[in-house]
């Protein structure tokens, strides 16, 4: 009986699984468990994944920052480098030329300074018209010119060949600012002031070798102030004092163009004329301290008490303080 039951349900069995619905119905099941048992590692790898980019994202962000904060105090480093480079550079331009930095104390006139530690300098290759103990026309606007310029302000001192002249006083070119060739043309007349006063009327080029490494360039500004009728060059084709652009072969006297106490005709500052002690006996003195017990103010040329040998700047003015 077993036996006949047992061969029954193994026949219906085989008719059910040659039904194909049924089989496909299987394999769905089947697959749907499969898939099922997959998916679940998958979304663990999954969430992993996510964790291990967080991460790294944020390791990476991380880092960044730190790259940040530690440049910015070599960008700040970097920044203030250019600050002291010009000026390291600006220092040893200025020694490789032989500049000397100093304060100006006091303007003395157009062409003469004083320094703050007390040394008196007169400008190199130039020649301002007289202001001080004796006047000519332009001297004082020259003058007035020079300590708008100078008073109180730091420049750079040069020396030509000579150190002084035979007053003492300190020899010397004047840079406004330190220039990066100082013989180039572009830069003597932005930055020298010995040229600013020739470009612009307030001085005559003078020179007196072996002082000679502008004289040039001097000369030949000269010409351009004086084709422009600027300044001094207004008053006449020689300007209002000695100087290179001369046009006779002797200096004129240094009182052609003086007013005040030199007057015009050249007569000198005690007030005897010259066309009249022109022909008089000349007087003889030893030295420039025994004529200004006299002429307290010196002398010009032409003046019975004028010696070349007293008028050691060679202005035609003899004994001048």
């Amino acid at each position: 009986m077993v036996r006949l039951i047992f061969i029954k349900e193994r026949k219906a069995l085989e008719r059910f699984l040659r039904n194909p619905s049924w089989v496909i119905v299987i394999s769905l099941i089947t697959s749907l468990l499969l898939g099922a048992c997959s998916n679940e590692p998958t979304s663990k790898e999954t969430n992993n994944t996510k964790v291990d980019t967080v991460s790294k994202e944020t390791t990476e962000k991380k880092a960044e920052a730190d790259v940040k904060e530690s440049a910015q105090p070599a960008e700040a480093g970097n920044n203030s480098e250019p600050v002291a480079e010009p000026k390291q550079s600006q220092e040893e331009l200025a020694k490789s030329l032989g500049l000397e930095l100093v304060t100006v104390g006091r303007v003395v006139d157009g062409d003469t300074i004083v320094t703050s530690d007390g040394r008196k300098v007169r400008f190199v290759g130039v020649n301002t018209p007289e202001s001080t103990t004796r006047h000519e026309v332009y001297g004082k606007e020259a003058s007035d010119y020079t300590k708008s310029k100078l008073a109180g302000k730091q420049v750079w001192l040069q020396k030509d060949v000579s150190s002084t002249d035979r007053y003492g006083r300190y020899l010397r070119i004047i840079w406004m600012d330190v220039p990066t060739n100082d013989m180039d043309e572009a830069e003597i007349r932005s930055k020298m002031f010995n040229a600013d006063l020739v470009l612009n009327g307030y001085a005559e080029p003078s020179t007196y070798p072996p002082d000679v490494k502008y004289s040039e360039f001097f000369v030949k500004f000269a010409r351009e102030a004086r084709e422009a009728n600027k300044g001094l060059w207004s008053y006449g084709a020689d300007g209002t004092t000695k100087g290179d652009l001369d046009g006779s072969s002797t200096s004129k006297s240094s009182g052609s163009y003086s007013t005040g106490s030199s007057t015009s005709s050249g007569s000198s500052s005690s007030g005897t004329d010259a066309s009249t002690s022109a022909g008089t006996k000349s007087e003889v003195f030893q030295n420039c301290t025994e004529l200004r017990k006299v002429y307290p103010n010196g002398v010009p040329a032409g003046h019975p008490a004028y010696q070349a040998k007293m008028d050691r700047d060679k202005d035609n003015y003899a004994c001048e303080q």
